[in-house]
């Protein structure tokens, strides 16, 4: 006795693919095998590497410094600026070092202020003429480009 065949054919119901002798669109004709270590499987799109954004040290400390030379560059203007050049007639001013002849550095602060001792009656750009000597205290100022007189009022306080 032999056996019948199976009836039908389980792969002829679209359950094989490759029933028609054609693999679908887009796949191999094979069933693919895991690929080795480091290398992509065929037909798989290789993920786009993203640019590392860890903060490192390094990075972290190239920031820093640059910060603190940023500061010390402005500070430095800062300090440097002298405020003699600055001030305008009406404005008032304090004497940081009043037992200097050749630097009395001269500071713009406000009237009210305690510190104020003098107004600046007059600016001359012309270091040529001086102040009148009976009514102001006179300031001198030349080099670096900046040549000029502050003719200076002294404040009076009332105690």
């Amino acid at each position: 006795m032999t056996t019948p065949p199976p009836q039908g054919n389980p792969f002829a119901q679209g359950q094989n693919p490759y029933a028609q002798g054609q693999p679908p669109q887009g796949q191999a004709p094979h069933p693919q095998q895991p690929g080795q270590p480091g290398f992509p499987q065929q037909g798989m799109p290789v993920p786009p590497q993203q640019p590392s954004s860890k903060w490192t040290f390094k990075k972290i400390k190239n920031i820093v410094v640059g910060v603190v030379v940023v500061g010390v560059v402005i500070g430095g203007f800062i300090a440097s600026r002298d405020d003699a050049n600055t001030a305008k007639v009406g404005d008032c001013m304090s004497i940081g070092n009043p037992d200097s002849v050749t630097d009395p550095d001269l500071e713009v602060v406000d009237c009210s202020d305690s510190k104020a001792a003098y107004k600046v009656a007059e600016k001359k750009d012309d270091t040529s003429t001086g102040c009148d000597r009976n009514k102001y205290a006179e300031y001198t100022q030349t080099g670096d480009g900046d040549n000029f007189t502050l003719c200076l009022e002294q404040l009076t306080t009332s105690k």
